[in-house]
């Protein structure tokens, strides 16, 4: 994958992050919103497991994308919502190789909020991105 146009920013005096970014200055450019992305198949069938579904929603984010013209390194914000925060801190090592092999080694700013179910009760997770497609 290429270099991203945008620029993340850490802080020293803020805590080293670890699969995200504290904040992210998006280059301008045309803006995608992605709709929430779980880890449904085309057909709508979930694998099992967590980390798989975390892939197939990162694999499912980045062909959204693509439709809408942009790549995983415009990526400049995403909200991860899942119904176990327990179970993804367990297996954010899987979570994180997953997320490398859909998106690229950059993590832009981020949030994981824990809910008690998304709106299709087999999902366990659901990715909500906005990305920057540069002029």
């Amino acid at each position: 994958m290429t270099d991203s146009p945008h620029r993340d920013v850490n802080p020293p005096t803020l805590p080293k992050p670890s699969g995200y970014a504290h904040a992210t200055a998006a280059a301008s450019g045309r803006t995608i919103y992605v709709g929430g992305q779980t880890g449904c198949d085309a057909e709508g069938r979930y694998p099992d497991g967590l980390v798989d579904q975390f892939d197939r929603a990162a694999a499912n984010v980045a062909a959204a994308l693509e439709a809408a013209g942009g790549r995983p390194e415009h990526l400049v914000w995403m909200q991860i919502f899942t119904t176990d925060a327990e179970a993804y801190a367990a297996a954010s090592r899987e979570i994180g190789q997953a997320y490398r092999r859909r998106l690229g080694e950059r993590y832009p700013a981020m949030a994981l909020v824990e809910i008690s179910r998304l709106f299709d009760a087999e999902a366990q997770v659901e990715l909500v991105p906005i990305a920057v497609v540069p002029e």
